[in-house]
């Protein structure tokens, strides 16, 4: 079923209530995608609806439509993309561990370009090919390991929800904390916790350093590192 026709299924509201206009523009599914991240680099996941991509496309939503089912559609289209610029390795019985988080680093180097974007990714039963593959080569990672063929496929999932999480809550935090910068310093927060009652929060002030310690993605590789180590 083409978008068209997936489209009249549907039924969409928005898009048959759309006004009628002549499109100054023939568009694609990838100048669409393109026009999305764009709006994402710039404002956030949040920003985004199928009306404000189209109105950076100087066009109307129902124009949109005809290459994207809705916006879950554009979603799914959206982490299509990123995929297809990772590098997946040759899988290396010797170097999965390695491998493994190699790719989980990709991915969160994707996401990170995009404020947001990684919540695209909740949730989702993709049927995107380069979402797909890029599961189907952590899978063959995995297993080329020596993981039991389960545990590799749940792994996967804890593997990419981690990483979306973990690129969420970096994203949410810079955004909702951004006039009280202290909420982000280590050093302040170190002191706060220090600060504490020690009766009542022995362990949070004995361990302020500990708790506030790491520098850039310091506690997602320690994170990883366990989740990758404890398949065997």
């Amino acid at each position: 079923m083409n978008p068209r026709e997936r489209r009249a299924a549907r039924r969409n509201p928005e898009a048959e209530a759309a006004p009628r206009r002549p499109r100054k523009t023939v568009f694609t599914a990838a100048q669409i995608v393109d026009t999305a991240l764009d709006v994402i680099a710039a404002e956030g996941y949040e920003a985004l609806t199928m009306r404000r991509v189209a109105a950076a496309l100087d066009t109307g939503p129902a124009s949109l439509y005809a290459h994207v089912v809705n916006k879950a559609d554009l979603d799914e289209l959206l982490i299509g993309r990123l995929c297809a610029d990772l590098v997946l390795p040759e899988p290396d019985p010797t170097a999965w561990r390695d491998q493994i988080r190699g790719v989980c680093a990709q991915i969160r180097d994707q996401y990170l370009r995009y404020p947001g974007i990684s919540r695209a990714a909740l949730a989702m039963a993709p049927t995107d090919l380069e979402i797909v593959r890029v599961s189907e080569g952590m899978l063959a990672i995995l297993l080329a390991g020596g993981v039991a063929p389960q545990a590799a496929a749940w792994a996967v999932d804890a593997l990419l929800l981690y990483v979306a999480a973990y690129c969420l809550e970096l994203s949410v935090a810079r955004s909702a904390n951004a006039d009280a910068p202290w909420v982000l310093d280590p050093a302040e927060l170190r002191r706060r916790f220090a600060a504490l009652p020690a009766e009542t929060f022995p362990h949070t002030t004995r361990h302020a350093a500990e708790l506030t310690a790491g520098a850039g993605h310091d506690r997602f590789d320690f994170t990883l590192g366990l989740m990758v180590n404890g398949l065997g």
